[in-house]
């Protein structure tokens, strides 16, 4: 039995090493991408011993992309609250009323994800070009809240179902409005899917490319930093350094957020709320 158990600790704690290593090579190759020369980068024998430099990242400073950036953090960002504030308040309301036709008003919020976004990227590029939201912020934060927002309903209605209504009632017979007893009993209770649910949103609208690509227009004020990391070109074609520096920087936001709800964030994916 003993032994079965550290076979077990071994080969999982291998497995986890493993994983994490594969997900961390293009990580590392990245910035290695980005801390080398144009010559190093096109040389013909992978060069591990190179002279570090951090043009690639002066070229950044130089160009729009830092502005790009702050576009992706302003859409990003905001899509992402706005899709967890409704989806939260949305996912109370069939949780915990009666609602009439509510498993045919879940089916018709998670239809919404399965048509593929490349397919309705023309009627909206049409529909936006007659309101004229293209090269909004607003357009595109509209845009990314409408694609998380079944998401984050359908993920925040698990959670909050597994919290049980008893303290609900106590409250509400202690003289709680539903409003109170929903701000203050349900959301500290649900903070773990609320952490899970704003990272998936997150990412969902960081990752974006495509209507980001369509929707704004190359040198624009709301174009974001995927588009412009894709037209980073030089001279003879794709400058490389480039790309990957700005890829690494990319990367930062999003990596800064993930770790500061981790403990949540965990809790959210492995267990979900709390338990009857």
């Amino acid at each position: 039995m003993l032994l079965e158990k550290k076979t077990y600790y071994y080969t999982s704690r291998f497995l986890i090493v493993f994983v994490v290593f594969i997900y961390l090579i293009p990580i590392y190759w990245i910035i290695l991408t980005s801390l080398k020369s144009g010559s190093d980068i096109s040389a013909q024998i992978p060069q591990f011993f190179f002279r570090i430099t951090f043009e690639n990242y002066q070229k950044l400073v130089e160009s729009q992309y830092f502005s790009q950036l702050r576009n992706s953090i302003i859409i990003g960002f905001t899509s992402t609250i706005l899709a967890v504030v409704i989806g939260t308040l949305s996912a109370y309301a069939f949780s915990r009323f009666k609602v009439s036709g509510e498993d045919d008003l879940l089916f018709f919020i998670l239809s919404t994800r399965m048509l593929p976004p490349i397919v309705i990227v023309i009627p909206v590029y049409l529909m936006y070009t007659v309101l004229r939201l293209r090269d909004t912020h607003f357009g595109l934060i509209l845009l990314y809240t409408t694609f998380n927002l079944s998401f984050a309903v359908w993920l925040m209605k698990g959670f909050i179902d597994e919290i049980p209504t008893e303290y609900e009632d106590a409250a509400l017979v202690d003289g709680y409005t539903r409003f109170q007893a929903f701000r203050m009993i349900v959301l500290p209770q649900a903070a773990t899917g609320i952490a899970a649910t704003a990272v998936f949103c997150l990412i969902t609208a960081w990752n974006e490319f495509a209507f980001a690509l369509v929707l704004t227009e190359v040198g624009g004020n709301t174009i974001t930093a995927p588009p412009s990391i894709v037209s980073a070109t030089g001279k003879t074609g794709y400058d490389w350094g480039k790309v990957a520096a700005g890829t690494f920087i990319f990367l930062v936001p999003i990596a800064i957020f993930t770790f500061l709800v981790r403990k949540h964030l965990l809790r959210g994916v492995t267990f979900g709320a709390i338990k009857k």
